[in-house]
């Protein structure tokens, strides 16, 4: 299982203001800073967001690389997919592709697919065979 990741943006108030309007529609809803300074030599200062106790997307200021990371989130249903590609268009996201069935994967993968203010591939994704019970 994933614990965290780092995002490399190039403006970090930015992609804070991006994050800050589309990621609580997915229930990640906390925020939190590490001053660099703290940790070993050449540590980045970093912007963080998580939820239920955990945080685990960061970001750091430095030059991007969208082309290197391609981010998934999970969403809880097809209607939250929908939200958040609402949320990250009206946040200022290009779409790569929009709400839908990801046919050439699953008939029940759903999904929906914008690019960040940096040009990483976000996707919002819900499978419903991995939220039964």
């Amino acid at each position: 299982m994933l614990d965290h990741i780092f995002l490399t943006v190039s403006d970090t108030d930015r992609s804070i203001a991006f994050y800050e309007k589309v990621l609580p529609v997915l229930g990640i809803t906390a925020r939190g800073d590490y001053d660099g300074k703290d940790g070993p030599p050449g540590h980045p200062d970093l912007k963080g967001f998580g939820a239920k106790g955990r945080m685990f997307f960061w970001l750091r200021q430095g030059v991007a690389a969208p082309g290197a990371v391609h981010v998934g989130l999970v969403a809880d249903s097809e209607a939250m997919v929908d939200e958040a590609h609402a949320a990250a268009i009206a946040a200022g996201a290009s779409q790569i592709h929009p709400p839908g069935p990801q046919l050439h994967y699953d008939p029940r993968y759903y999904a929906a697919q914008v690019r960040d203010p940096d040009g990483y591939s976000l996707e919002f994704v819900f499978k419903s065979w991995q939220h039964e019970d």
